[in-house]
């Protein structure tokens, strides 16, 4: 006991960077992948098993196993292990949708939700098709003729990482029409991008360190530069919403920090 409570004590200091202070979240073993958004915290665990917190505690949704999950103003959405299926959350069950696989999907726009396919083509699906879809008929994705493999939305562009690893933003990006302006190349270099229903941007590097990203706001969408937060564990997966930083680390443990 005594190891373990001096454990969780490291645990509690892990970061304590520019006012970030994390401690260990809701327990949810061999975490893999998570993401929050409207108040609300989904995560998968290395058995591609989707979780939903409420309160303290996890509670699994579904026996099907999943790669990705992604929630925001568009909803509940995943992509199955099994073929990179695109499913939606619909009256308490996943439903799998036919048309384009997706290898990862991001809810967090506009009402809009972006995808990457195992190719790395970056696609869109319209406000009006995500809300309305209620598992039948097929979703039709627009191009955004961008080679991804990671995809983020938020409240003043949408932001991507390339099979290279560079970073690119797209101030404007239609929920209505997917249409959206040219993308440009940030500085940095990124293996993933979150981006907060706020609009806050977050990345983690090939090698695990975490960075957000500063001065963003009305005038400078894509923000003025990076910062560093430290955090002594290589970490896999980040999420923001409503103030909470949550940190996936390389080993499966799960974070939670605020400022």
């Amino acid at each position: 006991m005594r190891a373990v409570a001096a454990f969780l004590l490291v645990l509690c200091y892990l970061a304590v960077t520019h006012a970030w202070r994390c401690s260990e979240g809701p327990r949810l073993y061999n975490a893999r992948q998570i993401d929050a958004g409207q108040g609300k915290v989904v995560a998968i665990n290395s058995y591609g098993n989707v979780h939903f917190l409420i309160g303290s505690s996890w509670y699994r949704m579904s026996s099907l196993r999943f790669n990705h999950v992604s929630i925001g103003p568009a909803g509940l959405w995943a992509t199955s292990t099994s073929g990179n299926k695109v499913y939606k959350y619909i009256a308490g069950n996943f439903v799998v949708s036919s048309g384009l696989s997706m290898r990862q999907v991001d809810a967090g726009g506009d009402g809009q939700v972006v995808g990457v396919t195992s190719s790395s083509r970056a696609y869109c699906l319209r406000s009006d098709y995500a809300s309305s879809y209620k598992g039948s008929g097929s979703l039709s994705w627009s191009n955004l003729s961008r080679v991804l493999k990671y995809i983020s939305c938020g409240k003043y562009g949408c932001w991507g990482t390339d099979t290279s690893n560079r970073i690119y933003f797209t101030q404007t990006l239609s929920p209505t029409t997917c249409g959206n302006s040219r993308w440009s190349q940030i500085s940095g270099s990124a293996a993933m991008v979150e981006v907060g229903t706020d609009g806050s941007v977050f990345v983690v590097n090939k090698s695990g360190q975490l960075f957000q990203r500063l001065g963003i706001s009305s005038r400078y969408r894509s923000g003025t530069s990076w910062r560093a937060v430290s955090m002594r564990m290589p970490v896999r997966h980040v999420a923001y919403d409503l103030g909470n930083l949550w940190v996936v680390t390389t080993s499966g443990l799960l974070m939670k920090c605020t400022h």
